[in-house]
């Protein structure tokens, strides 16, 4: 196994909270140890952050507000292309502490995480001097109307376990590109990487309290975090069991909210797909991230003259798949996050054998990998639309196929789960994939892909997997307030209107 490269104990000994530009230790009282779910061995024990610790970093992130938000779109800018070079420049140490506290291959640490978070930021660097809104015009005939947008003030954001470099990235970026500060509470599973780029911003240059960090638990720094009265707006990524909390709390001290979370992708192959491309599409939409991804593809449907071929083609392609050390070039994928959540992955397993057929997979690993938290590529067929293993959002790696006739079946089966994150449609015929692209419930729809993300390009879902959007232009939705301002243009003191509330014509 491999030793811990990225030396946490040495780069965290002044704490896991980063708050007015240092890092601190907490003060709940209660400690936290993150453990390698790759070796089921301590890594690092830190002071989890309490109340006290969210009061504080809220306060800086209020005080360095309004310098902040009145610097111009170019200085916002400027520095947000500073840090996007700092993130590239620490690099190898992003993608080693990430593989570290997640277990995520490093080349997906190095080829997908960090370079999809320099890029994100290189991409708001840009976005900060576009933040316009309607251009100015005489609509009412007497006045000139314009549109404002303004930053909401003191962000209080929310982010998951599975990507936490990433979800940094994506609360933080469109935050303080429109003007906003933020404090942004990570997984407490999984606090590393956001620390990281907290100390990436402030050597870029952003002020002190511009961007905070407490890693603390839920239940404690994130409910004290959302209910906070000078926190205006709530973005969390999660669950859907997570998010309706969240949304209890902030919608309580009406607050802007936004929310990312679960998801359950369906994977729809009709029967003129490419056989090849649907079965490696499948496999690697499935198993990246060990499955631990909200826009994994989850569900496939196949078309009935293709089905028995993709069935055996993926049980095929995921045998060829390498489990093990995240820091073993040879690895395709690692561990699940932790024993606990192994444990809970294996369950919908194991309850599946009951009502449908395990093809391939469906254990975890013994040897040298027993003491971490894997768990075997596992395919899963014949399983009835309506059973659990369909519906609920396991989050591991476990594709479920399931057969279909006409393409009204395929569709129909494809929106019928609560969630509407992403899905895919694989096809030749263009008529067949416009149909799917309109009728498919989610908020991104691929074609003849899975997984394939970009930070111009909106990223967020319909139904039970939350509304507002992360990465892209879009995302100034979330972190904006719009104001008309009207001016006067007659210099008439008397105008005509007047007569409705007093006076005559």
């Amino acid at each position: 196994m491999h030793e811990n490269r990225f030396q946490v104990d040495d780069r965290l000994a002044a704490g896991a909270q980063f708050i007015a530009g240092e890092l601190r230790p907490g003060t709940s009282g209660t400690s936290h140890t993150v453990v390698d779910p790759a070796t089921g061995r301590p890594v690092h024990t830190y002071e989890l952050a309490g109340a006290e610790d969210v009061d504080a970093a809220v306060a800086a992130a209020r005080s360095a507000h309004p310098g902040w938000s009145g610097a111009t779109p170019g200085e916002r800018s400027d520095k947000l292309h500073a840090l996007a070079a700092v993130l590239g420049e620490r690099a190898e140490e992003f993608a080693q502490a990430e593989s570290l506290q997640c277990g995520k291959p490093l080349k997906l640490s190095r080829e997908f995480d960090v370079p999809g978070t320099v890029d994100n930021a290189a991409f708001f660097a840009g976005a900060a001097r576009h933040l316009q809104g309607a251009s100015a015009g005489e609509y009412s005939g007497d006045h000139t109307s314009y549109v404002r947008r303004e930053p909401i003030g003191v962000v209080g954001s929310i982010a998951s376990w599975n990507y936490p470099l990433q979800m940094a990235a994506w609360k933080i970026l469109p935050a303080v590109a429109a003007g906003n500060t933020i404090v942004l509470k990570p997984s407490e599973l999984t606090p590393f990487t956001s620390l990281l780029f907290a100390e990436a911003a402030t050597a870029a240059g952003l002020p002190d309290g511009v961007v905070n960090i407490v890693s603390g638990a839920g239940v404690g720094a994130g409910e004290h975090l959302v209910a906070h009265e000078d926190v205006a707006m709530t973005s969390s990524t999660g669950s859907t069991a997570v998010g309706r909390r969240v949304a209890e709390i902030a919608t309580a001290g009406v607050k802007r909210l936004h929310l990312e979370l679960g998801g359950k992708a369906p994977f729809v192959v009709f029967d003129d797909a490419d056989l090849d491309a649907a079965v490696h599409g499948a496999v690697a939409g499935a198993l990246i991230n060990s499955g631990q991804d909200c826009t994994a593809a989850t569900r496939a449907y196949v078309q009935w003259p293709l089905y028995d071929a993709f069935v055996a083609g993926v049980a095929d392609l995921m045998a060829t798949v390498q489990v093990g050390d995240p820091f073993d070039p040879a690895t395709d994928i690692g561990p699940l996050i932790s024993h606990a959540h192994r444990d809970r992955v294996a369950g919908f397993v194991e309850r599946a054998r009951s009502y449908a057929r395990v093809v391939a997979g469906g254990a975890a690993p013994g040897g040298e990998l027993a003491a971490g938290a894997y768990y075997r590529p596992t395919l899963i067929a014949d399983a009835p639309q309506g059973s659990e293993v369909v519906q609920a959002e396991v989050f591991g790696p476990v594709l479920v196929v399931l057969p279909f006739d006409s393409d009204d079946e395929g569709l129909r089966l494809a929106n019928d789960t609560p969630y509407g994150l992403a899905a895919s449609a694989w096809t030749r015929d263009v008529f067949r994939a416009g149909r799917a692209t309109r009728e498919i419930q989610a908020g991104c729809v691929w074609v003849n892909d899975h997984i394939a993300i970009l930070s111009e390009m909106p990223h967020g879902g319909y139904k039970a997997s939350g509304f507002g959007k992360d990465m892209s232009s879009y995302s100034f939705d979330e972190y904006t307030r719009i104001k008309h301002v009207m001016y006067d243009n007659t210099a008439v003191a008397r105008k005509d209107w007047h007569r409705t509330v007093f006076g005559r014509r």
